[in-house]
Parts: C-alpha cells; structure tokens; sequence
C-alpha cells in the first residue's frame, strides 16, 4: 500500500485549529448533575482505567435516546471509539483514511464498535444532530453514543479525538490509544502501523496484545469545563 504524506506545515496548523493538546483526565469524580427518571446511571467514579483491569461499566444513550450499555457486550471483544465530527483528524480518519474499512471488517468479524462523543454542550461536536448528520455524511450504520458529562471518557483516561480502547471478551481492557502512527496519512520512514487493527488481530489469534498502549493523536476531548 503506497504511503500518504501531509505537509508538516498543514499538519501544525491543523493541531492549532483544533486545540490538539491532550487535556489530563481528572482522577476524582466528575461534578454531579441533577438526575431524573430518564438519565442513565452514572459510570463508577474512580482514577483512569488502566490496561489490564476490568472495564468499568457505563450506561449511555444514543442520539435517539436509546441506552447502551457496556456490560451488554460481555463475552465478545470490543473497540470504544471516541469521536468528534469537527475535529480534523476525525474528518480525515472518516474521510480520506481507513476507519470506515477497518470498522466494517472487524465488526463483520464479530467485534462489537461502539463510538462515544464526550463533548460537552455548548463545545465543538456536540449535540445529536450534529452527529446524526455525520453518521449519514460517513455512511456509519452504528448510533453514536453521547457522554455529555464526561463522565466516561475521563474514567478511561481519554485525552484525544480520535482514540480507541480495545476490550477483550473477559471485560479486560487490553490496548489504549491511537488508531495508527499516521495522523492525517503522515508516516515515518519506518512505515504505516495500524495498532487497532494489529492489537484486534494479536487478540484473535489469543496473543498478548503489544504494544498495549500508543501514544493517541487528534483533537483534545471538549469536556465540561
């Protein structure tokens, strides 16, 4: 596969646009909200999950106002990809990149994808219309799950937009971070790595998945505050 190269200079002032600085994840609970008969509960509060302990379990609701649940999926791997449709790197993933491929291929393969935005109200990518547009624009046949709050994407450590976190059939997160070592089709010299796809493969083939965790690239997650 030929490699694709962006100019460092577009690159840079991509990363400017989208204020590509990771933002650390708190480790206490985020601030409560008032709760009513129709939110979901809230995801246990604690420090970032690591690789090699168990998920832990959330509730969230699509675009729709379907709830989804984590747990659901036990027994079978699964990818949590956390996305933005106004981040450049996510237009690009979705766009000229191989996200869509590697999405229809492992999810025909038996990999449950759930897709997570966490902006907040008010911040860049929010709202279900907005994200109901980009599922129709990139063709995405999976709802996208919205975490107003927070709440779940900082308790799994997530800084950046696109970033994935990859769970084994037991509930035990097995790889965090980036999609690749090509953010927006920029490659090295040492050539194009796709870690989600090599980390879901290593997991097939009942391999110690290596590296468990990348370096993740993109936009910083719009959280509340």
């Amino acid at each position: 596969m030929p490699r694709l190269y962006t100019s460092p200079l577009a690159l840079g002032m991509l990363l400017l646009a989208c204020s590509a600085e990771a933002e650390p994840p708190p480790t206490s609970q985020a601030p409560a909200t008032s709760a009513t008969s129709t939110d979901p509960p809230p995801v246990a509060p604690g420090p970032a999950v690591q690789v090699g302990e168990v998920a832990p379990d959330f509730v969230l609701p699509d675009t729709t106002g379907a709830l989804h649940r984590l747990s659901e999926h036990r027994g079978r791997t699964v990818v949590l990809e956390w996305f933005n449709p106004g981040c450049p790197f996510v237009k690009y993933a979705y766009g000229e990149g191989l996200l869509p491929d590697l999405r229809r291929r492992w999810i025909d393969a038996g990999v449950d994808w759930l897709t997570i935005n966490s902006s907040a109200p008010d911040r860049q990518g929010h709202g279900a219309e907005v994200n109901d547009r980009a599922r129709q624009r990139w063709q995405m046949d999976l709802p996208v799950l919205l975490d107003e709050t927070g709440a779940v994407g900082r308790r799994f450590g997530v800084t950046t937009t696109p970033q994935f976190v990859v769970i084994d059939p037991d509930g035990i997160v097995r790889h965090v971070g980036a999609l690749d070592n090509a953010p927006l089709g920029l490659v090295d010299d040492g050539g194009r790595v796709d870690y989600i796809d090599r980390a879901l493969q290593q997991l097939a083939r009942g391999e110690p998945v290596d590296p468990d965790r990348t370096k993740p690239y993109g936009c910083s997650v719009k959280y509340a505050g």
